[in-house]
């Protein structure tokens, strides 16, 4: 069980929630700090103070009061004129994300709601309820507002969501597993959706799967360097400690600790003097990558416990302050950092894959084929890992450079976060793909040369890999081998790290 309290929600316990479907509670203390700023919202419109997000419009309408009598109906109109959003649905995993990451912002007990609204997002996630949220329409300043309108929808009983596989209108979903909607009342509709979490959720997952990747990235190149014979020299622990980069000399350490028992790689001048770049430098360029990973983890994981609507509650209700926590550019710096970190392993891991097929670089069979000529083997392999390389170098132009104002001009510089966490997932994706090539080309590579002379890590990796994608003995539709090779990277009891050579070897 995950115990929330808007403070100290982690990594870790975000992958057991969205990975193994742990549920959620809340701690009693933070739910004080709820009801707490909850009397304070009351307080306000009993005594009718004006107080924006409250009794007034939003946006553009900020100076128009609403009466006490109609706050309600103000939450509900609302929600239902910002659900704007449009395109294909968030997947549902990022969705469950969203609830959650909204709960634990609520938690905080800056924001003025009931506890039954956070209940009510716990309810949906621990029945694995999750809201059909269309992915585009945010611009990622006053927050993911049209995202989590659709989110907030469900809520009230209106809207669609994913349920047992299917999708469904809400208030068949809720019945099913005796959940209520809930009617908003003052503040908790504006609380619901101004706030980062769909750009958050989506970072959070990119993150996750771009982290399983780095770590996949280093365990299929050294393949590609036993297919290759290359010089592991270069991995040497001094090289990279006379550079000092902390991530440089890990991801060396890792490969070393791959090859350690290798026959197939060799020593500087057994065979030539130096590697190409793209095997020589790994740990350099994987460390990089390495590098802007942890920066992104720190962001989200701040991002992950922040309060970011607006107007926030303090003092209990003697503060009640207009800000900007809503916006976006942390996560959007952070997102853009993250698609071109994600990006470079791709396109190292295509100059590996053609230093495999092209037979000007090596003394392999040209393009790994059994029959040169009358079977093309893995020729076009390199053309999918180049136009998803190239797609990614369209992905990866920085979303955080974009501006366009709304709101009558109000709301005149945004992030686009949205947006850029959007293209890092795909370019997550996209790189997959392209390793799943260097594996199945690597593999082919090595076994070629010979099996029994692999590392005991990589013969792991390679045996196992076999049962995905057999031996390429004559040419066939590998387009299946490049799903079914993505897909097996992509399950979660494929993580390779530190603590994996083991299971490796095993």
């Amino acid at each position: 069980m995950i115990t929330l309290d808007g403070q100290s929600l982690t990594f870790s316990e975000m992958h057991k929630f969205l990975f193994e479907s742990e549920k959620v509670s809340f701690t009693e203390e933070s739910m004080k700090l709820v009801q707490k700023s909850r009397e304070a919202v009351e307080k306000i419109v009993a005594e009718e103070k004006v107080v924006y997000g409250i009794n007034t419009g939003f946006g553009k309408f900020s100076d128009v009061l609403i009466g006490k009598e109609d706050v309600e109906e103000l939450q509900l109109n609302l929600i239902r004129s910002h659900a704007c959003g449009v395109g294909e649905p968030f997947p549902e995993i990022v969705s469950r994300a969203m609830v959650l990451l909204r709960a634990n912002a609520l938690l905080k007990g800056f924001s003025g709601v009931r506890p039954v609204v956070i209940k009510r997002l716990l309810d949906l996630v621990n029945a694995q309820i999750h809201p059909v949220i269309p992915q585009q329409g945010s611009l990622g300043a006053s927050g993911d507002l049209a995202p989590l309108s659709h989110l907030a929808l469900v809520l009230i009983g209106e809207g669609e969501v994913f349920y047992k596989g299917k999708r469904m209108s809400s208030i068949d979903a809720f019945s099913k597993e005796g959940v209520f909607p809930i009617t908003l009342t003052a503040k908790e509709g504006l609380a619901l959706i101004n706030g980062t979490q769909a750009m958050t959720a989506m970072g959070v997952v990119a993150y996750l799967e771009a982290e399983k990747v780095a770590y996949q990235a280093e365990i299929i190149s050294s393949i590609t360097i036993e297919g290759l014979r290359g010089i592991t020299d270069a991995f040497d622990e001094d090289i990279q400690l006379a550079r000092g980069y902390k991530e440089q000399v890990e991801v060396a350490e890792r490969i070393r600790s791959y090859l350690n028992d290798s026959y197939l790689s060799t020593k500087q001048g057994e065979l030539r003097v130096q590697d190409a770049y793209s095997i020589r430098c790994i740990p350099q360029v994987h460390g990089a990558t390495w590098q802007a990973l942890n920066y992104v983890k720190e962001k989200l994981e701040i991002e992950m416990n922040a309060a970011t609507d607006n107007p926030l509650i303090f003092d209990d209700g003697e503060k009640v302050l207009s800000g900007g926590n809503f916006h976006g550019q942390p996560i959007a710096l952070a997102m853009d950092f993250l698609s071109i970190a994600v990006a470079e392993l791709a396109n190292i891991s295509e100059r590996r894959i053609e230093r495999l097929v092209n037979p000007q670089l090596n003394d392999l069979p040209p393009f790994l084929s059994p029959k040169p000529g009358l079977q093309s083997g893995a020729m076009i392999m390199q053309y999918v890992a180049a136009s998803l390389v190239s797609e990614n170098k369209t992905f990866a132009h920085p979303a955080s450079v974009d501006s366009i104002p709304s709101s009558a001009n109000q709301e005149d510089h945004v992030s686009m976060g949205t947006i850029g966490a959007r293209h890092a997932y795909q370019i997550v994706a996209n790189t997959r793909r392209v390793l799943a090539i260097e594996a199945i080309c690597s593999m082919q590579a090595a076994e070629i040369r010979g099996k029994e002379k692999m590392a005991a890590a990589t013969r792991g990796f390679l045996e196992k890999g076999r049962k995905i994608v057999p031996f390429i003995h004559s040419d066939r539709v590998f387009s299946k081998d490049i799903e079914n090779m993505s897909e097996w990277l992509r399950k979660e009891d494929i993580f390779f790290d530190k603590k994996g050579i083991t299971e490796l070897q095993a």
